[in-house]
């Protein structure tokens, strides 16, 4: 009897997405018939969504992936992705040592994510700081701590990254003078109670708003205006929207104006059937026919999209019609204050929001959840493994799915 090929399944990036698309797949198929490699730069699990707490002096525990994916068939493979050749199937890394590797894959799941977005803006990369990477953040921790009292801070940016990082901070260091500079009103896309939540929030912590204010250029001690007025800033940190790592745009792999992979319903390529796109990297559309924005409300429902998908067309089973939709938007504002804005299912602001220490409680429970859901990935969903179709090493470049998938 001919002996049975592995189907070679990597993952490029274990954030949220990539992270909980490994476990999904580990859950649905049979290790015998698969071999699921996840691919990582760093060898423990990064809550991004807590980075602004880390920038502001508090410590987050340590999620090693070794330990998170023991037992479950995942494979780890520490290095940092430098291309990708969809036609000949292979990735390759930059490991940890320096040496290069090459990875061979059936079917590719890319969630290598995004980082911050400096727009261009003369002096960002050079003076600013971010809390879009861990690196980044710790930078920005070590600054703050050896800021003195009465030293100006500046965030640039008036959406969540924005609204977390101003109140973290004012909230951790009420010595510093601490102000928000956004291009259009506070709160803008937020219901009247959730912007005047805001701005109960930020008068009471003492942080100055600038509106309609667009930053123009970065200086080590200041930012310049639009209108060419300037602000004191010891610290810029720059949190006007997230890029995409370039290595998908480098590839032959169809991808937006902004370099998203663009995919279909069920997150595959739509130029390269063998390729799956999660996460920030993904092109995806959502209820309206809006693109799901950079987040992880958007991400973690992507991977579970392409998991089950993958898992389907490898089995022969029907493939899964499940519909992504936004439920709310969950803002910390510090430790002890938060606002949770309902929206409608094309992420549109309605009046109900929940505010306060409840909202605060709320957002911290989705953090712990969605931390837990990556530190468990094969816990809760059906024990039973199904086998490959035969011919598994093709399986992933079937034909397209049909429209309705």
């Amino acid at each position: 009897m001919q002996q049975r090929t592995q189907h070679r399944i990597i993952v490029l990036g274990a954030g949220y997405t990539g992270a909980t698309a490994a476990g999904r797949l580990a859950k649905r198929l049979h290790r015998d018939d698969v071999a699921i490699t996840l691919v990582n730069a760093e060898p423990d699990f990064v809550e991004r969504v807590r980075l602004h707490q880390l920038a502001a002096g508090q410590d987050l525990r340590p999620r090693p992936f070794g330990e998170m994916f023991a037992g479950t068939g995942v494979g780890l493979k520490l290095g940092k992705v430098t291309g990708i050749d969809v036609d000949r199937r292979t990735v390759c890394l930059t490991e940890a040592d320096g040496g290069a590797a090459e990875l061979e894959y059936d079917t590719l799941v890319y969630a290598l994510g995004s980082g911050w977005n400096d727009h261009g803006v003369p002096g960002v990369a050079e003076h600013a700081h971010e809390v879009a990477s861990r690196p980044g953040a710790l930078r920005l921790r070590a600054r703050l701590a050896g800021l003195a009292a009465g030293r100006q801070v500046v965030v640039v940016g008036g959406g969540l990254t924005g609204l977390e990082a101003a109140t973290e901070i004012a909230e951790a260091r009420p010595d510093l003078d601490v102000a928000l500079a956004v291009r259009g009103a506070l709160g803008d896309g937020l219901s009247p109670k959730g912007r005047a939540h805001l701005h109960k929030v930020f008068d009471r912590l003492g942080i100055t708003v600038h509106e309609h204010t667009a930053v123009t250029a970065v200086e080590a001690d200041r930012v310049t205006t639009a209108d060419g007025a300037t602000v004191p800033a010891a610290v810029t940190v720059w949190t006007t929207g997230f890029a995409v790592h370039p290595v998908a745009s480098a590839s032959a792999l169809e991808v937006s104006a902004t370099g998203r992979i663009v995919v279909d319903p069920t997150m595959r390529s739509v130029s390269h059937p063998d390729v799956y796109a999660i996460g920030d990297a993904a092109m995806a559309m959502g209820p309206g026919g809006k693109p799901l924005r950079m987040s992880c409300a958007s991400g973690t429902p992507t991977a579970w999209q392409a998991a089950d998908a993958i898992a389907a067309r490898l089995t022969g089973a029907k493939v899964p019609d499940t519909p992504i939709r936004y439920f709310n938007q969950c803002i910390s504002l510090g430790r002890g204050e938060g606002l949770i804005q309902y929206v409608t299912a094309d992420d549109r602001a309605v009046s109900a929001a929940l505010t306060g220490r409840l909202a605060a409680l709320y957002k911290e429970l989705v953090c712990k959840a969605a931390a837990w859901a990556v530190a468990h990935p094969t816990l809760g969903l059906p024990t039973r493994r199904r086998r490959l179709v035969a011919d598994p090493a093709r399986a992933g470049a079937a034909s397209p799915a049909p429209a309705s998938a």
